[in-house]
């Protein structure tokens, strides 16, 4: 029983890491410059660098990349 777990653990973890690796790579190739408009036109070296963080956290950023609109974002900060 307890080795069902863990084998179903471990798998989960490589499934979550495919899917990260495979949406980083869609994301910084086409999605980051919808999500975040100050990343239109950056280098080879910055997606590079937000690569691994893009496969960590690839379900929020799947979903922000769901709700881009394109537009640049309102800043909302209590100093506007």
């Amino acid at each position: 029983m307890a080795e069902s777990i863990a084998t179903f653990i471990v798998f989960a973890g490589y499934a979550y890491a495919l899917a990260g690796a495979l949406f980083a790579l869609a994301f910084v190739w086409r999605g980051v410059d919808r999500v975040d408009h100050q990343a239109k036109g950056s280098g080879l070296g910055f997606r590079v660098l937000i690569l691994p963080g893009c496969a960590v956290f690839w379900p929020l950023l799947l979903r922000r990349w769901m709700r881009a609109t394109g537009a640049p974002a309102e800043e909302r900060n209590p100093h506007r």
